[in-house]
């Protein structure tokens, strides 16, 4: 319907009636009232008095602009005013709505009609009085040739406006106006069909919203498809129960897989033990199980190992080996911590705690199968407070370069393999990974202990984790790995954190290892059997003193025996010094992998002596060259405490060290580690006894604790220790360090027998001696006799001053 016919057949509806008068680019609009009514005039007649205006049930009108401005009077039922002589429809249109240029219309009606003579450019004042205008409507040929052009050019320029009206007998504005209005149908049509659209998708979402309001007022239980009588459930809860379904569905397929793979059947869930690892069935007094977690992520592949050829299934077989074992060892553990009697006894040498190894094959059955021929099994448990909160401890076991820093004397070396989960939440709880370590004995004598085993963390109740260790040679071997003869397998192991108010962390530290003893020199067996070499004795001592080290170096306070000249910096930078002297330290002693050692033989050289050789090449934090290690350890029927004491002591240095001139050493600095006089770094100045000789500086740290003693050190340059001592970097201080390790020759009446006569057993120490020595500054000499035999002869001189200085020569 054009505009004519609108005209024609107004028979009935709401009259609107306006004047529009125009003021550069100002509408006014004023309601008249409504003039008597004329339906007798012809169509296409000029418009002399203010007309009625039809208004039908469907709006005349789409455009946001203009339903505004003529809403008011719509409702009113007012009456259209007069029209100026120079105003066509479509420019009263343009200029009432306000919201577009004269080129772009915004909302109008089909372009098959116009006003003849109209213009939109003209701004005509709007008190002439009115005039007649003629209505035109353009054939269809002209439509069509509009229609056909708007297609190729919907913005057509002057010229071809102009060529379009001389062909097509119209004025220009007309063809102008046309084009204006097919352009403001066609986007009114486009934005209609935007609106379908829309209103579909939020009547979608919509109804996806009442069917999950629906789901949430009626939860269905996923076991066993009932209603579920949980009271008030969060929606992420009720996802991670669905997850939790699917995540259980799915380890029943895999552990299908894992039966027909292994030829024998796989339990899906282990007794007493649940497929959730960040919340289980596990007990723990105190209410360890109070805490509603579910299951962490495992959807990331495992690294794919040695072989290459790994397919996916065995990938996805041996992650759900790995779950089901990292689930039993976490419930083995568990128990194994808050038992009392029968499985745990008091020793009467030492009161130690020792497990009940009948009472434990009777409530449990190994997860990683029975004990090999030939192997011991040791098993220890302690207990004590920790200046440290839990999830820091947590945090540090998890990591494995913090796990060594930790543990710089017990851990040689540790790398994580894999990690199969990292937890959930953005916390360690369901954190599983696999990890690969070298423990050791600060001794040549006893082999360094190399395990593959997972590491499973858990958190049973709020401030309350536990962190287990198992072996997984047998399940590698199962999943056809490399057949591989380990000579210690660790049983579950691990430790369980409680915070306490005060701060401080209650850690109740479990060891449980079989091993092949064979390996071990009879000097050590007594030792490593009452877990007092790789017990928890020594991992609750060590975690002890270094907790302790790190709370006082966090604080501003200072110890009286520190010297207040060292700043801050200069403070961190000896310590990190010291930390790198005492790491190599240890690496020289068990030849672990953290350098690549040489083994050498020597008819010279004595039988319990190790002598190893390695090439030290483009690292600053040592001298270029060859480098010599001799280790060698001894029994003295001395107390470890005494021993220690006399081998920290400056003033009777000269006693046994070649280097100190053969006079007393000076303490030039110190800094405390701890609330023991031992756990302290110290730099020491030997006295030039003649104008000769310069004076030297020795870097020494001394450690001390419930599981043994340590004093190292190494002579450093003295323009280098100003550089340190002044805050400045230490990783290029170059030594090599040398010193000694103390531990208990074993639990009270194991000690060799002394001149007292058979029967008579005196408690002693088992003192290891250790030497790094730089025997040739190229690289690529060769190593001579001579070398060896100093170092060698340099190791049995120093032990026959240590014991005649102690009056233990015989």
């Amino acid at each position: 319907m054009n505009f004519g016919d609108f005209l024609e057949n107004n028979s009935c509806g709401a009259r609107i009636v306006t004047d529009l008068s125009y003021s550069n680019n100002n509408t006014i609009i004023t309601t008249t009232p409504p003039p008597p009514t004329n339906n007798s005039m012809p169509a296409g007649a000029a418009i002399a008095q203010p007309r009625h205006l039809s208004i039908s049930a469907k709006p005349m009108f789409n455009s946001p602009g203009l339903s505004l401005a003529l809403q008011t009077g719509m409702e009113g039922q007012g009456e259209v005013g007069r029209i100026g002589d120079h105003q066509n429809f479509e420019s009263s249109i343009i200029n009432v709505g306000g919201r577009r240029s004269r080129d772009e219309e915004h909302e109008s009606r089909s372009g098959s009609d116009n006003m003849d003579g109209a213009s939109g450019d003209d701004q005509d004042a709007s008190d002439k009085p009115p005039k007649k205008k003629r209505y035109h409507r353009h054939t269809p040929q002209q439509i069509q040739e509009l229609e056909s052009l708007f297609k190729e050019c919907p913005h057509p320029d002057e010229k071809q406006r102009l060529e379009l009206s001389r062909r097509l007998c119209l004025e220009t504005r007309q063809v102008k106006f046309w084009f204006q209005n097919r352009r403001t149908q066609m986007k009114t049509q486009l934005e209609r069909h935007e609106n379908s659209l829309l209103r579909q998708d939020n009547d979608k979402l919509r109804a996806e919203n009442m069917s999950i309001r629906d789901a949430m007022r009626n939860p269905i239980c996923t076991n066993c498809g009932g209603p579920a009588m949980i009271g008030d459930i969060s929606l992420e809860e009720q996802h991670l129960r669905m997850e939790n379904a699917r995540l259980k569905d799915e380890l029943d397929r895999v552990c299908a897989l894992a039966g027909k793979f292994l030829g024998r059947p796989m339990s899906t869930v282990m007794p007493n033990s649940s497929l959730e690892l960040g919340v289980g069935n596990n007990g723990f007094i105190g209410g360890l199980n109070t805490i509603p977690t579910s299951l962490p992520d495992f959807g990331a592949p495992l690294p794919v190992k040695a072989s290459m050829n790994v397919t996916p299934i065995e990938r996805s077989l041996e992650r759900s080996m790995y779950l089901e074992l990292a689930l039993a060892a976490m419930d083995e553990f568990v128990k194994i911590a808050q038992s009392d009697e029968p499985l745990w006894g008091r020793s009467l040498e030492g009161g130690r705690e020792i497990l009940n190894h009948e009472e434990y094959l009777r409530n449990f059955t190994p997860c990683i199968g029975m004990k090999p021929n030939g192997f011991v099994t040791e098993a220890s448990r302690e207990s004590g407070m920790v200046i440290i909160n839990s999830l820091a401890l947590v945090e540090t076991l998890m990591d494995s370069n913090k796990w060594a820093e930790m543990f710089p004397c017990i851990i040689a070396r540790t790398t994580t393999t894999d990690v199969i989960s990292n937890g959930m939440g953005g916390t360690r709880n369901g954190a599983l990974q696999l990890m690969h370590a070298e423990l050791q004995v600060l001794s040549p004598l006893v082999p360094v202990r190399e395990v593959t085993f997972l590491r499973f963390c858990k958190q049973h109740a709020e401030g309350v984790w536990a962190v287990v260790d198992v072996s997984v040679d047998t399940i590698r071997q199962a999943s056809g790995g490399v057949q591989s003869y380990p000579s210690c397998r660790r049983l579950p192991s691990g430790c369980v954190v409680q915070d306490m108010p005060n701060g401080y962390s209650k850690v109740t530290w479990v060891e449980h290892a079989e091993y092949d003893e064979s390996v071990i020199h009879q000097l050590y067996r007594s030792l490593v059997s009452a877990g007092m070499g790789f017990g928890s004795q020594r991992w609750l001592a060590t975690l002890q003193r270094q907790s302790e080290c790190l709370a006082i170096l966090m604080s501003s306070t200072l110890s009286p025996r520190d010297h207040t000249a060292i700043t801050a910096g200069g403070r961190r930078s000896m310590l990190k010094l010291a930390q790198r002297m005492t790491n190599n330290f240890c690496a020289g002693v068990c030849a672990s992998t953290v350098h690549k050692w040489n083994k050498l033989g020597s008819e010279n050289v004595d039988e319990d002596v190790r002598v190893m050789t390695r090439k030290s090449v483009d690292d600053p934090g040592e001298p270029p060259g060859i480098v010599l290690s001799a280790a060698t350890s001894v029994w003295l029927p001395v107390s470890p405490h005494r021993l220690f004491d006399f081998l920290r002591n400056e003033h009777l240095r000269s006693e046994w060290d070649i280097l100190s001139n053969g006079g007393p050493m000076q303490e030039m600095a110190h800094i405390a580690k701890g609330q023991d006089h031992g756990n302290c770094v110290s730099l020491l100045r030997a006295s030039a006894m003649n104008a000769n000789q310069s004076s030297m500086l020795i870097l020494q740290e001394t450690c001390t604790d419930a599981s043994g003693s340590l004093v190292v050190y190494a002579p450093v340059d003295i323009p280098a220790m100003h550089v340190v001592m002044n805050g400045g970097d230490s990783a290029y201080v170059a030594l090599l360090p040398s010193g000694f390790a103390i531990v208990p020759d074993g639990p009270s009446g194991d000690a060799p027998e002394s001149n007292g006569g058979p029967g008579h057993r005196v408690s002693g120490s088992l003192l290891t001696v250790a030497f790094q020595i730089l025997v040739n500054s190229l690289p690529t000499a060769k190593l001579t006799v001579e070398s060896v035999e100093t170092v060698n002869n340099l190791i049995s001189c120093t032990v026959q001053k240590i014991k005649a200085a102690l009056q233990c020569e015989s």
